[in-house]
């Protein structure tokens, strides 16, 4: 058997040439780009149906560029996308009205089979700050109008800002009723924070969808065509769809984009090989096709750099994580385990020496308000009994080194700035709802010793209705006092709102997701001071006081 790193070195831009890519990517937009398309892609047949089906999107926004995304598939749910195997050429424009009367940036892309013919273009040099719209076309069909916004400039006084954080998002585990709600909010950005989709075969009845699912997409996702169906059976949701329209997006994975709890190039339980490392290959490229990512993510040699910066003037710094691609495998095993001594190595690292050398050169240099790291699973400690004999080893109690190494650079950067560094946390993976004081050392109960906040999210859909995690999970935050606040029962996202007093993050719970258009409601609100880390729970929003974790919003 061939070495898996091997296999994954030679996967040399295997997707496309750099001559190919400079022509997809629009980086020659105009007339010149005709030339570039094979096949005389320009005056071809019209497509066979209407081509935008899976809808249109925007992502990473900064002062003066955002990237826009498409793909064309008039036949979403079969392989190919129902397109031709050639290249079709694609128009985009950008505009400062809804109308498109002033455009301010226009352009023609190869869509290329190659990349299932989705279209990513870079546009730069816009205005900091400002509201656009977007659009593509191809022969005569043209694409829904969306909406998106530049980040403020650099070091702009920003007065506030909002945004909404997502994660895990099952399709036949429900309705995607929690998009629904976030669409009749007005937010600067969406973050996804990992399980987009989910590699398992759909049930034949659709699950809680209750439709029926052709055979191909009853499969485990294994090889690319396979990844290409999930995305497009997702992206396929109208709800998520508008939400993309809406709102630019920051995406970053988790482990179901490819498989279950899996770690650099290590699958769960079991030894690394060739054929999993093309598996990881083929799911990366899929994943690409169909996020509004930047260029400079486009898969290369079986890898896609994910982590990355946005800037919101001087109210905000997000630092995206990739708590994946890089990670060592579980030093102490899979699943739930002791903690073990080699959990402490320094090569026992959930992102890579690089990028923490990244993460941390970014909080010491930032001189922004609130400094955000958006990443895949819990940061904070959850002892899983009361001697603290076991861990869930697929999140940062799995690299308890790691952890505690960030969380003391971290403190020794807030320390020598001028200005609080603000540290937050934002997390997705857990299915339920966790405020954790992030610290050295977690058995120190005192206020003073917490470094950081860190909100984890609940699912988009996944686990349904059911109770799963609540009777799990809620006998062992007894045993955590780092946790402030737990609750695994409900679905929704999480809406946070800044200004340079405070940070206010609501829980926006909706009543079920078997109903489509079922209501939302705050289910609990929390508040995080300027300069003081540590969240203080608002009890005046919730229907249902919360009881669990140190906050108690009971009548008296």
């Amino acid at each position: 058997m061939s070495d898996p790193r091997e296999t994954l070195a030679a996967l040399q831009d295997h997707v496309i040439d750099r001559r190919r890519f400079l022509a997809f990517t629009g980086a020659l937009a105009g007339t010149a780009l005709y030339a570039q398309l094979r096949g005389d892609a320009v005056r071809a047949a019209p497509l066979k149906g209407y081509p935008f089906r899976l809808g249109i999107a925007s992502g990473d926004p900064d002062p003066t560029a955002v990237s826009l995304w498409t793909r064309l598939a008039p036949e979403p749910l079969t392989v190919g996308g129902g397109m031709p195997r050639r290249d079709v050429a694609v128009r985009w424009e950008l505009a400062r009205d809804e109308r498109f009367r002033k455009v301010e940036r226009r352009g023609v892309v190869a869509a290329v089979p190659e990349l299932a013919h989705s279209v990513h273009v870079d546009v730069r040099g816009l205005d900091p700050g400002r509201e656009y719209f977007y659009r593509f076309a191809t022969g005569p069909d043209r694409s829904p109008v969306g909406r998106t916004r530049t980040a403020p400039r650099p070091g702009a006084r920003v007065k506030e800002l909002t945004f909404a954080f997502a994660s895990c998002q099952a399709w036949p585990d429900g309705f995607y009723t929690a998009y629904r709600r976030m669409n009749e909010q007005d937010l600067d950005l969406v973050i996804h924070l990992g399980d987009y989709i989910y590699e398992y075969g759909i049930p034949a009845d659709g699950g809680a969808r209750g439709v029926a699912i052709p055979p191909a997409l009853q499969e485990y996702c294994v090889t690319l065509d396979r990844f290409r169906l999930q995305h497009a059976l997702y992206k396929t949701d109208p709800d998520l769809q508008e939400t993309h329209r809406r709102f630019p997006f920051a995406v970053t994975w988790d482990d179901h984009e490819v498989e279950n709890d899996y770690a650099g190039i290590y699958p769960e339980y079991a030894e690394t090989s060739p054929e999993f490392v093309a598996k990881r290959a083929s799911a990366y490229q899929a994943y690409f096709e169909h996020m509004p990512l930047r260029l400079s993510a486009r898969p290369s040699r079986g890898e896609v750099k994910l982590y990355r910066r946005l800037r919101y003037g001087d109210l905000a710094e997000f630092n995206v994580l990739d708590t994946r691609q890089y990670r060592a495998d579980q030093p102490c095993g899979d699943g739930e385990q002791p903690r073990c001594q080699a959990g402490f190595d320094p090569d026992a690292t959930m992102t890579g020496d690089r990028q923490e050398e990244w993460l941390l050169d970014g909080l010491e240099r930032s001189r922004a308000k609130w400094n955000v790291i958006a990443q895949g699973v819990m940061m904070g400690e959850l002892k899983h009994d009361a001697a603290g004999g076991r861990y869930w080893q697929d999140a940062w109690d799995g690299y308890p080194g790691q952890r505690a190494r960030l969380l003391e650079s971290i403190a020794a950067i807030s320390e020598t700035r001028e200005r609080h560094l603000n540290p937050v946390v934002v997390t997705g993976d857990w299915h339920s709802t966790f405020v954790n004081d992030l610290k050295v050392d977690f058995e120190d109960a005192s206020r003073d010793a917490t470094v950081a906040t860190e909100f984890v999210g609940t699912s988009i859909t996944t686990n349904g209705d059911g109770l799963v995690y609540g009777p799990y999970y809620e006998p062992m935050v007894p045993f955590n006092p780092s946790i402030q606040f737990f609750d695994g029962d409900r679905r929704g996202y999480v809406l946070c709102k800044l200004d340079h007093d405070e940070w206010r993050t609501e829980l926006r719970m909706v009543e079920e997701v078997g109903d489509a258009d079922a209501e939302e409601y705050t289910f609990a609100a929390f508040v995080v001071e300027d300069g003081r880390p540590g969240a203080e729970i608002d009890c005046s929003p919730g229907p249902n006081p919360p009881k669990l974790g140190r906050v108690d919003c009971s009548p008296v």
